[in-house]
């Protein structure tokens, strides 16, 4: 397929909901007012993007599943399994991290995700600058991508469009720099222009994945950009080597429910903000934008609120002031509490199932639903 790039971001035109968004402050906004009766996950999600009254807050959470996560069949049923017990109202596909790269050649320790950490790239098929030439567009159709799709597709069997579903995608510039660490250092050796050559190539495979998982019945992807830091680049070089081909990708895809994830602390938060997607997420309470600046600079329905490593470090009165706090500053409207980004191994089911209790004893007392 064909890519166009560009380094315009498309302007949305400004709804009634945040033209009121604007004119008021959040905490004037009350779920008081002619709160609906109970609704569907799908009817609140639509709700709290469109800024209107729900029934009660919508909020998510999500996790890793190490080595479950390389096989599609066991993924959706322990996905499933956690979308039952834990009753999220968007269900964020929880694939697994590398899936991106596998397919262009790369390899992968997985060994110290059970115990909290991260993967790890064992080989690269980009170790010179010149290597980045031989970087191709693969199939959608084999491999991790065809893995990752059959486990969408089961997941979305079982969930029979009674939750909202988003699939997992990496942006582009993410995919290349797991391809080869080194890839800064091509760059500033003057490389930029073989780099951007696999980056086409690597945007082309990534277009045809969200088409592939809209086609299936996803409601939109969680687009994720893991550079788009001021403590990792400077804003002209992701003006130049990540947003033409986050615009590229965002538009391959036709989903209603589509969330940027601004992966980190310290994102670029100015540039972000202007992504045309429906929902924003980012690591609220670890990094600025703070929760009402982000909702009203935005004009989008916020997705956070939620500080990860206090779910996983048993902080609960951490994470009851910050849910007090998000629910406080959005009157409960435009919102779905999260976490920022994925909540890390060892998962405390108790410590999972307090967030949700949390939430309905503050919205109860806070807004008498």
């Amino acid at each position: 397929m064909r890519v166009t790039l560009s380094t315009s971001i498309p302007t949305a035109p400004i709804s009634s909901s945040n033209r009121n968004l604007m004119n008021h402050h959040p905490k004037e906004v009350s779920m008081k007012k002619k709160a609906p009766q109970q609704m569907t996950k799908r009817e609140r999600i639509q709700a709290a993007i469109a800024g209107d009254p729900v029934d009660r807050v919508p909020y998510s959470l999500w996790s890793h599943l190490p080595m479950i996560d390389l096989d599609p069949v066991k993924n959706a049923e322990h996905t499933y399994d956690f979308y039952k017990k834990y009753d999220v109202d968007i269900l964020k596909t929880m694939n697994n991290g590398m899936y991106s790269v596998e397919d262009f050649g790369a390899k992968t320790d997985f060994s110290d995700i059970p115990k909290g950490g991260v993967a790890k790239i064992t080989d690269t098929p980009v170790k010179e600058p010149e290597d980045w030439l031989k970087i191709e567009p693969v199939s959608v159709n084999e491999g991790a991508l065809a893995r990752e799709q059959r486990y969408l597709k089961l997941l979305l069997d079982k969930t029979k469009g009674e939750v909202p579903v988003i699939f997992t995608v990496f942006s582009p510039l993410t995919t290349a720099n797991k391809l080869c660490p080194s890839m800064m250092d091509h760059i500033r050796q003057g490389h930029g222009d073989k780099v951007k050559q696999a980056l086409k190539a690597i945007t082309e495979t990534t277009c045809g994945l969200v088409q592939r998982v809209i086609e299936l019945g996803a409601d939109g992807i969680f687009f994720a950009t893991q550079l788009s830091s001021y403590n990792l680049t400077e804003e002209s070089f992701y003006r130049e080597y990540g947003m033409p081909y986050d615009l590229a990708v965002l538009a391959a895809s036709s989903g209603w429910c589509n969330v940027l994830h601004g992966h980190g602390k310290n994102i670029m938060f100015p540039l972000l903000r202007k992504y045309p997607v429906q929902i924003f997420n980012w690591h609220a309470w670890e990094s600025l934008p703070d929760i009402a600046e982000a909702q009203l600079m935005t004009g989008k329905c916020i997705m956070a609120g939620l500080e990860r490593m206090d779910i996983t470090e048993h902080h609960k009165n951490e994470i009851e002031y910050q849910i007090y706090e998000t629910l406080k500053e959005t009157g409960g409207r435009k919102v779905i509490l999260s976490p920022g980004c994925v909540i890390r191994y060892p998962l405390d089911e108790e410590m999972l199932s307090f967030v949700r209790k949390a939430k309905e004893e503050i919205e109860r007392k806070m807004f008498g639903v």
